[in-house]
């Protein structure tokens, strides 16, 4: 399938942040952000987990947006350990937000470590209603500011996951679950950290969960 989506550059804290982006011609549709893995690793809006994710909302009638963090290809700035990073993460959700009055829900998904930035986002935006988060790393990143967690959403791991022990998988999982009023799911894939030839395994998941929790009744 071959995905409409533009370039466009947005206003962020630190400059232009390079995002690519498709508006639905369908009043009301619901928004996504979707973010990359670490800067400093070689992560970009355009790896692969990132576009299969983006490809999910696309297929799905949302308007959905993937940006490029600060000093990553063609935006402004130098990577800042996580903190201008939801800044950027931030700007991207309200520029989404202006560009589509009327939405009828608002998602947020990121990859690695995408899906920290992704976690802390819905702890500061309460017009987020639901979250993809692939392969976070708690074994790697404090994840303890979910307290409580604040909406239902997905997580989808790699059984063989290569960069985080199972146990602080079902450690996160545990404690999520233990939540009054939220639903968080947690699907494990025969995969690694980056779904290796996995990948439309991964969508598959995800567009299953978009499909059920964007239905209209």
């Amino acid at each position: 399938m071959v995905i409409e989506n533009k370039e466009i550059f947005i206003p962020g804290p630190s400059g232009r942040i390079q995002a690519k982006y498709f508006k639905s011609k369908k009043q009301a549709s619901p928004i996504a952000l979707v973010l990359q893995p670490h800067p400093q690793y070689g992560g970009t809006m355009n790896n692969r987990i990132v576009y299969e994710a983006y490809n999910c909302f696309y297929k799905n009638n949302f308007s959905v947006i993937r940006i490029n963090f600060r000093g990553v290809e063609k935006s402004d700035g130098v990577f800042d350990n996580g903190q201008g990073e939801l800044s950027d993460a931030a700007a991207a959700l309200d520029w989404i937000e202006r560009d589509n009055p009327g939405y009828s829900q608002c998602w947020v998904s990121g990859f690695s470590f995408g899906a920290l930035i992704c976690m802390q986002l819905i702890m500061r935006r309460p017009e987020v209603n639901k979250f993809v988060a692939i392969s976070p790393q708690p074994n790697v990143y404090d994840f303890t500011f979910l307290a409580p967690c604040p909406i239902s959403g997905l997580v989808v791991y790699g059984k063989n996951d290569e960069l985080v022990e199972i146990d602080s998988i079902l450690n996160l999982k545990k404690r999520l679950s233990v939540q009054k009023n939220i639903n968080v799911r947690f699907d494990c894939i025969n995969a690694n950290h980056f779904y290796k030839s996995k990948e439309k395994d991964l969508a598959v998941i995800i567009d299953k969960y978009i499909k059920e929790k964007t239905t209209i009744a």
